[in-house]
């Protein structure tokens, strides 16, 4: 038999960010292939929403409501959980402006927690991971293509997703001799809730759809199988790498 299936049976995924967007994409699909999802989002409404989702596909949720910014408590909740194989280091946002107006407060907002949090929920998961050796792990940092080529109006996002993809390559090194996997996924503009709010603008979503050659923007499940896949064993061999889901817009 050649063709591996995505099958995360018995598979703990913790997924931050999870409440909306991505988040809850990822964490839908990875309840679908088998996993019991461990949901982690600042906004308790949200998760009992996704709850009802994951229900729906008859998955397994583990509820947790925690801030990632907040590293005391994330370091007690995540204490509290035994098992986690899959990490979907998602949480994230954007705030454009014009390079000559970025707010201090807007630019140190995304550092700590498009980059900064995303390094201390890593560094405790995988601390977790080493406890449990012959569980393979699998870390999947949730990039953008703006991790990979630059766009007007975006430079702390810009500068926060490169930082998420060179920790992605140095982590991927560094962790393959102990057996768990780091990869990124990089997709271009998504049909989320924040991206719809970028898109009222008529004249950026032309913009942004003109730089994709397949002329559309991706869906949330694009995302979150890629992500079902770098979770499984199907991806066995794939680590320290970014999956560009982008329709083009980076090979240009």
């Amino acid at each position: 038999m050649y063709l591996q299936k995505i099958n995360l049976k018995n598979k703990y995924a913790l997924v931050t960010g999870a409440g909306k967007g991505l988040g809850r994409a990822c964490s839908i699909a990875l309840a679908e292939a088998g996993a019991t999802v461990i949901a982690l989002s600042r906004t308790p409404s949200d998760l009992n929403k996704l709850e009802k989702n994951i229900k729906k596909v008859r998955g397994k949720i583990i509820k947790v409501t925690c801030d990632v910014m907040n590293y005391e408590d994330l370091k007690q909740k995540l204490e509290k959980i035994k098992i986690i194989d899959v990490l979907v280091n998602n949480a994230g946002t954007n705030i454009p402006e014009p390079f000559e107006n970025i707010k201090q407060k807007s630019m140190n907002y995304l550092i700590d927690l498009n980059l900064k949090a995303s390094f201390n929920v890593a560094q405790l998961v995988v601390r977790k991971m080493l406890k449990n050796k012959r569980r393979p792990g699998s870390i999947i940092n949730m990039s953008s293509q703006l991790g990979h080529v630059g766009m007007s109006g975006r430079n702390v996002y810009n500068m926060t997703k490169f930082g998420i993809e060179g920790l992605t390559k140095g982590m991927g090194v560094e962790l393959a001799k102990k057996n768990i996997r780091v990869n990124s996924v990089a997709p271009t503009f998504v049909e989320t809730p924040m991206v719809k709010k970028f898109f009222k603008n008529k004249k950026f979503k032309k913009l942004a759809l003109g730089n994709i050659p397949m002329g559309k923007a991706a869906t949330e499940s694009d995302v979150a199988t890629t992500v079902c896949f770098l979770a499984s064993s199907a991806s066995s061999m794939i680590t320290g790498t970014s999956i560009i889901i982008d329709g083009g817009w980076t090979a240009q």
